[in-house]
């Protein structure tokens, strides 16, 4: 890495311990409630948010949480069952029934505790009657190549399910509800976290025990408090949507524009964003939606000498890869000895930043608050 890359790689490592479990969980828990206290939950950081409450609370605990193959953390009490993430598995439909068991007969004195995260929609899986597993897969495969938004992924997966858009608190009543929630949703409506199984609506949320624990704007003011202690000043922009290529030539503009004194900041900066992009797929590649913006920002950048970049999720994984994201140095293009333009065409990013040495790999990192972005301009 260059000291660009190594400081970019530091903010990244600054939004993720932000939105960890250890750093978010213990400041939103209050003492233990009595009575019969059953944990549930699914998602990336479900795992490792169960392990922080069975340190926070004392025995007794029990319950079960969900969470994408690789992902699982060693709790005592809460089991831990590994899933399929994005499309759904038997394992999960499993796993989700015995979830509905656990919750069954529980009385006004008892309390579920509900930890969700980002992939919880595809590990919480109980497929609505009439519906069968084959079909949730078929559909949501479809969703994922189509380049679709998550909110309308999570819409269609709520009509065919038998858990979320509420369903899941209805199953835990009479007993109390405490939802816990690491969002990977722009807006951070906790409907849509999961595809909401314990929350029917946001208007609902307000009504119900509803706790937001981290978000993707705690992970980019980490980021930024970080950059200025090296003197670096952050460009904030929030979170962010549509097509990954196109947003990465908006940046790519502003970026420039600021190196040429033409921006809203001057340099030393660094411009964050996160959010979800979308990413349509027409070629045979491999890659993800932080792969496919890296590449379409070093296209447009074209080899700027005072520009660099990085391009990675919060969870540590990319699509459907093992990295997170990648890092554009001002020689990227340069150092390929493959046409940027036609691995951008196939949608093999991943292979165009392997080639490289700019993946960025964490492994799971048992969070999620989304895409993290860092333009850095010298």
């Amino acid at each position: 890495m260059t000291d660009d890359t190594r400081f970019l790689r530091i903010l990244f490592d600054a939004a993720v311990a932000a939105a960890s479990p250890a750093a978010c969980v213990p400041l939103w828990l209050e003492e233990k409630p009595a009575g019969k206290v059953i944990v549930i939950g699914a998602g990336k950081a479900a795992a490792s948010m169960a392990l922080v409450l069975e340190q926070e609370w004392a025995a007794p605990l029990d319950g079960l949480v969900i969470v994408p193959y690789g992902h699982g953390a060693d709790c005592d009490f809460i089991e831990v069952v590994e899933a399929a993430h994005p499309v759904p598995d038997q394992q999960g439909v499993e796993a989700t029934r015995r979830i509905l068991d656990r919750v069954s007969n529980l009385s006004a004195d008892d309390t579920v505790v509900c930890l969700l995260s980002g992939g919880g929609s595809s590990l919480l899986c109980a497929p609505a009657p009439g519906i069968t597993l084959d079909d949730k897969r078929a559909r949501t495969a479809e969703l994922l190549k189509s380049g679709a938004a998550i909110h309308e992924i999570n819409h269609a997966r709520r009509r065919l399910s038998a858990v979320k858009g509420g369903k899941l608190a209805a199953a835990c009543a009479p007993a109390n509800v405490i939802t816990l929630i690491i969002s990977d949703v722009p807006g951070n409506d906790p409907s849509v976290v999961a595809s909401g199984p314990t929350v029917v609506d946001a208007a609902a949320a307000r009504e119900s025990d509803v706790r937001i624990l981290a978000t993707s704007d705690d992970a980019l003011q980490a980021a930024a408090l970080r950059a200025m202690e090296f003197d670096v000043t952050p460009y904030l922009l929030g979170d962010l949507a549509g097509d990954a290529r196109e947003l990465a030539q908006e940046h790519a503009q502003l970026a420039i524009g600021i190196s040429e004194g033409r921006g809203p900041v001057e340099p030393p900066c660094v411009i964050l964003s996160g959010g979800e992009t979308t990413v349509r797929v027409t070629g045979a590649g491999r890659g993800g939606r932080n792969g496919e913006y890296g590449l379409a920002l070093a296209i447009a950048l074209d080899g700027h000498e005072r520009i660099s970049a990085i391009a990675a999720d919060t969870d540590g994984i990319d699509g459907m890869g093992d990295n997170a994201g990648c890092l554009i140095h001002r020689d990227t293009l340069l150092r390929s000895t493959n046409d940027a333009v036609a691995m951008q065409a196939n949608n093999d990013t991943y292979g165009f930043f392997d080639e490289l040495g700019d993946l960025v790999m964490t492994g799971p990192t048992r969070t999620n608050v989304n895409d993290f972005r860092a333009i850095l301009v010298r």
